[in-house]
């Protein structure tokens, strides 16, 4: 990579929860950085996934939603690391659903304006809109919110027109060398991958039966041979949250080890052994300390 007029910068990726901010980045990547489920705010920490190319590296940072309700500790954290994200940030996509816009959108839209960072506004989703006519109102009411650098309508889900926001993404980065190795893909451990990829499943299979209060802790992921060996805790809040996780005989926590060993090996490219406890902290998710310990970014 020649760094004669080469560009680098950060591209925050906000909006509010379950937007597609996530899917948008996996699609750009290639494959997935941020897990992604149908339940809003399943992305809670901050994750950089770094997209080099010849001319450019945008180090593209996924946040959790922004969100009105404070609720407990955990929402709160969540918000602030999505607020310091912008604050870092050289560019903001903004994400929104093409047919929809909230009293949450127009929160995000005013911490995008306060912070005076050029934005390109993304309608995502418009693979559902319909009829088409519905699009144009929907930009020409952007339009109208602010002054965007650009107004993108995409799908994030099928790829649809991301090749013309990474054509735009670039003229509004600044002139600098790339700040990662080449290949380099995210700032986030094998570690917190798989913690990751855990509480997807855990998501995906309990659907409303306890969404958000449960983390997952690696407490050992070891190299053996021609494996990897996982020991993971699952933390709930609750005696009755444990049982709800285990299920009758342990059969969902098994269901919930199968599915995550699947898509670790393949991801990996080595066999998985990987062993869950499920355990009980009671109230971890409206207590600071407990989140720090459990790997939240909690900046002041």
């Amino acid at each position: 990579m020649s760094e004669q007029n080469y560009r680098c910068g950060f591209v925050a990726v906000v909006g509010r929860p379950n937007v597609g901010k996530s899917t948008l980045i996996n699609s750009i990547m290639g494959s997935k950085v941020s897990i992604v489920t149908a339940k809003p705010q399943t992305t809670r920490h901050r994750i950089l996934a770094v997209h080099t190319t010849e001319e450019v590296q945008v180090l593209f940072i996924d946040t959790p939603g922004i969100h009105r309700t404070s609720g407990k500790a955990m929402n709160r954290v969540m918000n602030r690391t999505a607020a310091s994200a912008l604050s870092d940030a050289d560019l903001v996509l903004f994400i929104i659903e093409a047919s929809r816009w909230t009293e949450e959108d127009d929160d995000v839209l005013k911490r995008i304006a306060d912070s005076g960072i050029p934005c390109i506004a993304l309608l995502n989703k418009v693979d559902t809109i319909h009829p088409r006519e519905a699009l144009f109102e929907s930009l020409s009411a952007m339009a109208e919110r602010h002054d965007f650098a650009e107004i993108i309508p995409v799908s994030a889900k099928k790829g649809d027109n991301l090749d013309a926001l990474l054509e735009k993404i670039p003229e509004l980065l600044p002139e600098s060398p790339a700040l990662f190795p080449e290949a380099m893909r995210t700032d986030r451990s094998r570690e917190f991958h798989a913690a990751e990829v855990i509480r997807e499943k855990l998501t995906l299979m309990l659907h409303q039966e306890l969404p958000y209060g449960l983390s997952v802790q690696i407490e050992r992921f070891a190299e053996e041979d021609e494996r990897i060996a996982i020991n993971a805790i699952i933390w709930v809040e609750r005696d009755s949250q444990k049982g709800i996780v285990v299920g009758k005989g342990g059969s969902r926590l098994k269901q919930v080890g199968t599915a995550a060993r699947v898509e670790l090996k393949a991801q990996l490219g080595r066999s998985v052994h990987l062993e869950l406890w499920v355990k009980v902290k009671e109230n971890w998710a409206d207590n600071e300390k407990d989140l720090h310990a459990l790997g939240f970014d909690t900046p002041g």
